[in-house]
């Protein structure tokens, strides 16, 4: 028998009460210590609503919500508190719950850090190292080519721009190394030459860790992970190891930033939380998505593009973000690239993940703002064949590779265009408010003052 395991029991009025008391007995015969049963609907089959008979036949605590036909997640959050369980244990069925409603309940528990199970499923809240010795702050999202590395590094160096922080961005990548990386993106330059020589020795040298380096210029710690589970956990990472160096550098505050929607196990003071807005908008309002923006002090919406999102699907998004967590701060964004070199006066060949339907707004941007020719725009960044086919057929017409720092970024963009004596140009991505209304350097700024705050306390 393990340990005693203090379990809040959700049931319902669809099954009969001597049938709900022979699971509640095998609970406890199972070694879990059942600390209240609370009814979270249903009628069918509740002959008897008076609470002291019921708790009599339980031997339990017994809560009802006010409505029988509206679960009651506040009470459920509130009771997790008041018995300080371990675990919820879902004994109730159709038609009470459905998927939908069970990943609300599943929200709702997991924010209290405690597991959601019934007979064939389990959700474990997200663990959380507190390992940092100096203000943190996390970036994670809500799903992969959403844009974190970019608004990672965009908000290192608003950061490094005040003489008081020195920032140290920690990031956890699917290509991270074995043992934790310090890359010094303060005191050297990351050139194509270098991360060519970084690749031919077998490391990842776009792996997120690098790309923030080197479009930041601080330094960084990077980590590797395997897996993500639906609420965000890893199956393996180095990342506790990775926060810990910080602790041993000259360094003040802390960004530990996500990797696609896998959360970063490592406790901060603050946290950004990164949405796109050419996401499906049921990922974001039902599933893990509330979970994960529940999570949030600020939100930043990426890709906002009409062409991408429509003003309709991004003002019914931003409504629904604000009714899930209305204390959060909500700025939607655009990217815009930005050559970390000068492509003036160059024909240029631009490989980016960014979709097909953003190549003429970024052509009209890049030849209007750096004053150059964009013979072509790849789309296919992370699928190498169809790079490597266009980087062929075009490679011949042009001055530059202009390239995004991804996964084929180094190994084919970069070093085809060597091969062929051009010169290799790296791009940021910048996010840009969509109107004027929205401050997101001040947004970014407070998030930080407020993390210093909480640190301090």
């Amino acid at each position: 028998m393990k340990d005693l395991n203090k379990v809040l029991c959700l049931v319902d009025g669809e099954h009969y009460f001597p049938v709900t008391k022979s699971a509640i007995d095998k609970l406890e015969d199972n070694g879990y210590d059942v600390q209240s049963l609370l009814f979270i609907g249903g009628t069918e089959k509740l002959r008897n609503t008076n609470v002291d008979e019921i708790e009599k036949m339980f031997g339990k605590p017994v809560r009802f919500g006010e409505d029988h036909s509206k679960i009651p997640y506040d009470l459920i959050s509130s009771l997790i508190e008041e018995y300080d369980v371990d675990s919820v244990m879902d004994l109730s069925d159709e038609p009470v719950v459905n998927y939908e409603k069970r990943f609300k309940i599943a929200t709702v528990v997991l924010q209290q850090g405690v597991i959601y199970q019934g007979p064939d499923f389990e959700f474990k809240p997200l663990e959380e190292y507190d390992v940092l010795e100096n203000p943190s702050y996390k970036i994670l999202g809500t799903g992969k080519r959403i844009g974190k590395t970019a608004v990672s590094a965009y908000t290192a160096r608003l950061i490094n721009s005040e003489d008081k922080y020195d920032p140290c961005i920690v990031a956890m990548g699917r290509g991270g190394p074995e043992v934790p990386e310090i890359v010094r993106g303060d005191k050297i330059k990351l050139t194509p030459q270098y991360l060519m020589e970084q690749s031919d020795k077998g490391k990842h040298a776009a792996s997120d860790h690098w790309e923030d380096a080197l479009l930041s210029r601080v330094l960084t710690v990077g980590c590797r992970r395997c897996a993500g589970g639906m609420a965000g956990q890893v199956y393996i990472t180095n990342m506790l190891d990775g926060a810990r160096k910080t602790n041993e550098l000259d360094c003040n505050l802390i960004a530990i930033e996500g990797s696609g929607s896998a959360i970063p196990p490592i406790k901060t003071n603050k946290q950004i939380v990164l949405v796109g807005a050419n996401q499906p908008i049921e990922t974001l309002t039902d599933y893990f998505g509330p979970y994960r923006i529940k999570l949030a002090d600020l939100i930043i919406i990426t890709m906002c593009d009409e062409v991408i999102c429509s003003k309709e699907k991004l003002d019914t998004l931003i409504s629904n973000i604000h009714e899930i967590n209305p204390k959060a701060e909500v700025i939607p964004t655009i990217f815009r690239p930005a050559p970390v070199e000068s492509i003036e006066n160059k024909k240029v060949l631009f490989a980016t993940t960014a979709p097909e339907t953003v190549q003429p707004l970024l052509k009209s941007y890049l030849e209007e703002n750096f004053k150059c020719e964009v013979v072509y725009i790849s789309s296919h960044l992370s699928n190498r064949p169809l790079l490597q086919e266009d980087i062929d057929k075009y490679i011949d017409d042009v001055d530059i590779m202009l390239t995004e720092i991804k996964a084929a970024a180094i190994d084919v963009a970069t070093k085809d265009a060597l091969s062929k004596g051009l010169d290799v140009v790296f791009c940021d991505n910048i996010p840009i408010p969509i109107n004027d209304s929205y401050d997101l350097d001040n947004a970014i700024m407070n998030l930080v003052h407020s993390a210093v705050e909480d640190f301090n306390k």
